[in-house]
């Protein structure tokens, strides 16, 4: 650490301000505020959270924002500014109606296990189905319930809720709010059953549909 690191804790507001959005710019990837501190200096957290949310409403009207996912911080492309990065190519997920339903059990009751999956949507889970949302990075391995056997849970990842524009998972929203915005299809019955719905065997055929990702949004560093 350098002598002006060790200096940080001490920085005033203006000069906490700066270096925080030097080090985001900088930045590969989104950082907690204790990792902000931690390469501060050791510098005080309440002042990061400080000089964070005086930065967060700095950038609000600007190109770039700055944001908070999962409680980490970067900066990414306004929202209404998001369809002139786009690419030429616009990446497309496919997912079946069982990786839906998958995902939206456990966006809804993480930390699960496999068989509190199966439980709740009535029919046996394969485990591709858990390894395709594993490699779209939006669930993960969470550990392992203390119960005999150990099963492994699942939960989901800080892409997950920067995929969908989820603060958080206190964001997600409910089955009446989805119906009256008509964003419910075509995952109307995968919710549904998440929540507690009627189930549908896996055997039925399932209907493949796309969720197109969200604009690109660059971080200064990619630009």
């Amino acid at each position: 650490m350098t002598e002006g690191a060790e200096a940080a804790p001490e920085m005033p507001a203006d000069a906490i301000e700066r270096a925080l959005e030097a080090t985001l710019f900088a930045s590969e990837e989104p950082l907690s505020v204790e990792a902000l501190a931690t390469h501060l200096g050791g510098l005080d957290k309440g002042a990061v959270r400080d000089g964070l949310a005086a930065l967060e409403r700095h950038y609000a009207k600007r190109g770039m924002q700055l944001v908070e996912r999962g409680k980490r911080w970067h900066f990414e492309t306004a929202p209404d500014l998001a369809h002139l990065l786009r690419r030429e190519r616009e990446q497309v997920r496919r997912l079946s109606r069982a990786a839906t339903e998958v995902l939206s059990i456990i966006a809804y009751h993480e930390p699960v296990t496999r068989a509190d999956i199966e439980s709740i949507r009535g029919v046996q889970t394969s485990g591709g189905t858990l390894d395709v949302l594993m490699e779209a990075g939006w669930i993960k391995l969470a550990g392992r319930r203390e119960v005999p056997g150990r099963p492994v849970i699942y939960a989901t990842t800080p892409e997950f809720l920067d995929h969908f524009g989820l603060g958080s998972r206190r964001d997600l929203p409910g089955i009446d709010e989805l119906r009256a915005t008509g964003l419910l299809d075509p995952v109307d019955d995968a919710l549904d059953e998440a929540l507690g719905g009627d189930d549908e065997p896996d055997g039925e055929p399932e209907e493949d549909f796309e969720t197109a990702s969200q604009a690109d949004q660059q971080s200064p560093s990619d630009a």
